[in-house]
């Protein structure tokens, strides 16, 4: 990582001059202790969702749970209680409602827009930042955007929640609907590419599937965070045995590579939806988990670090959309003698969120998980951002009943077994490394040679994911040359 146009960097320092604009290290969102206490002082007055340059330092797991005026403490997550889950591992989920936006999202759009900014490639005075995605993506690129003085466009699936859509409208993102829903992702590309075309001189694609700022930055502070968290819950005897993501564009799975970096042993899983099953069965189809895309291998993804393969029923996780938050829902969860706090706190969990915590007792069932055994998973948003799909099942499917309510629990989450998993070999992996060739180099124009290196080069990830370091440094210097970091110290 080096400066690439002094001339754009100048523009880039002005702007953030006029914008009041301060950019966090990675360091300082791994470690919130090391933010300046002036800027923490700053942010007592702001919101948790506000569009204020100084929400850039609330791009972490560490954020105090408020919607207004929080500052930091020990990371937010749940664990689950062994009477929902029916395995005897823990299984606990790190809780991305309290970033910006309700998603820990922003910090996948931090990475591949503040890399850009830093070096003078691109010119927020010029450039308009193109977010393709299927949800969250583009919401956390245009909320991290406007905090960044810079213009954005959305791009995403026709078929994705009306929030995600109220909300860029709401913030003045220019926003493009593209035919399909979760998995139609290509048709999400080749509208960015069109858009491109269009308009070469003023939109930068700043594509998540492809872009190594949004794994670095999972690599540099998710994953630290989920030591953390192993490191306070656990008891003598217990290890840090699995970790469960869905693929999506496979950014938080850069966390498992820190994670295999400091537990060997662990067992890192990737989820996608059985109605798709690209990495299970070289498969396509549509499906209907919000948030984790399908059809195509990212390149970004480092397929060797992974372990098994696990395909989630979508209709599993309506189910569990209905249980959680409908009122007989949470009475049967009353009759299991789960505590009230905990099915408050089931509002916290999305439908992606849902297919985490299925994977996750599908992992501990297949590799026999016991007691001493710790299963981390994420949360990316909330129930916040799905109220309309409980409407929209209330309406399809009619009232919910208690009895429907225990048949719910017993098919979605305790009868779950190990069907439609791949514990992968040397050849599996091969085969879904193989994949990227027809999206990426077919397709989007990326070079076989790089695809080779990323399967014989051991430490190709290692130095993508370790240039957060650079970017540190660089991101000092630019807060220096604008100069309000001064201000704070």
């Amino acid at each position: 990582m080096r400066i690439k146009n002094e001339e754009v960097l100048k523009n880039t320092v002005q702007r953030a001059k006029e914008k009041n604009i301060i950019i966090p290290t990675y360091e300082e969102m791994r470690e919130p202790d090391k933010i300046p206490q002036k800027i923490k002082d700053e942010l007592t007055n702001v919101g948790l969702w506000d569009i204020h340059p100084r929400n850039l330092f609330r791009i972490t797991w560490k954020n105090e749970p408020k919607k207004f005026g929080g500052l930091f403490n020990s990371i937010n997550f749940i664990e689950f209680p062994k009477e929902l889950t029916g395995v005897k591992s823990r299984i606990i989920m790190m809780i991305g409602k309290w970033s910006p936006t309700g998603s820990h999202k922003v910090g996948a759009t931090f990475g591949p827009l503040v890399s850009k900014l830093i070096t003078g490639e691109f010119d927020p005075t010029k450039h308009k930042a193109l977010w393709p995605s299927t949800g969250n993506y583009c919401r956390g690129g245009v909320y991290d955007s406007n905090l960044l003085g810079c213009k954005s466009i959305a791009v995403l699936p026709e078929g994705m929640s009306k929030e995600r859509f109220d909300w860029l409208k709401s913030m003045g993102a220019e926003i493009y609907a593209t035919p399909g829903s979760e998995s139609n992702v290509k048709e999400v590309f080749d509208k960015s590419e069109e858009l491109k075309r269009q308009n070469p001189d003023e939109v930068f694609i700043l594509n998540q599937f492809e872009d190594f700022g949004n794994p670095t930055w999972h690599y540099a502070v998710t994953g630290p965070a989920m030591e953390e968290i192993f490191n306070k819950v656990k008891r003598k005897g217990d290890k840090l045995s699995g970790l469960f993501l869905t693929q999506g564009s496979a950014g938080t799975l850069g966390s498992g590579n820190y994670l295999k970096e400091k537990f060997p042993n662990l067992k890192v899983a990737a989820g996608e939806a059985l109605q798709c099953p690209t990495l299970l069965l070289n498969g396509y189809g549509a499906h209907r988990i919000e948030g984790i895309g399908n059809k195509h291998v990212p390149w970004i993804m480092d397929v060797k670090n992974l372990d098994i393969v696990v395909d989630i029923d979508d209709e599993d996780c309506f189910r569990l959309l209905r249980l959680f938050n409908e009122e007989n829902g949470k009475k049967f969860l009353h009759s299991l003698k789960i505590s009230e706090d905990f099915i408050n706190n089931l509002e916290l969990i999305g439908i992606s969120g849902f297919a985490n915590l299925i994977g996750s007792i599908k992992i501990s069932k297949y590799f026999n998980f016991k007691e001493n055994d710790i299963i981390i998973t994420v949360a990316t948003d909330s129930m916040e951002l799905y109220k309309s799909r409980v409407v929209e099942l209330q309406e399809e499917r009619g009232a919910y009943s208690l009895i429907q309510a225990g048949r719910d629990y017993e098919k979605s989450l305790i009868s779950q077994n190990t069907e439609w998993m791949l514990e992968l070999s040397y050849y599996d992996k091969r085969r879904i490394h193989n994949l990227k060739y027809f999206t990426w180099v077919e397709q989007r124009g990326k070079r076989v040679d790089e695809l080779e290196e990323q399967w014989n080069n051991e430490n190709y990830f290692k130095e993508k994911f370790n240039s957060y370091k650079i970017c540190d440094d660089l991101i000092r210097e630019f807060n220096e040359r604008v100069g309000l970091i001064n201000n704070y110290l």
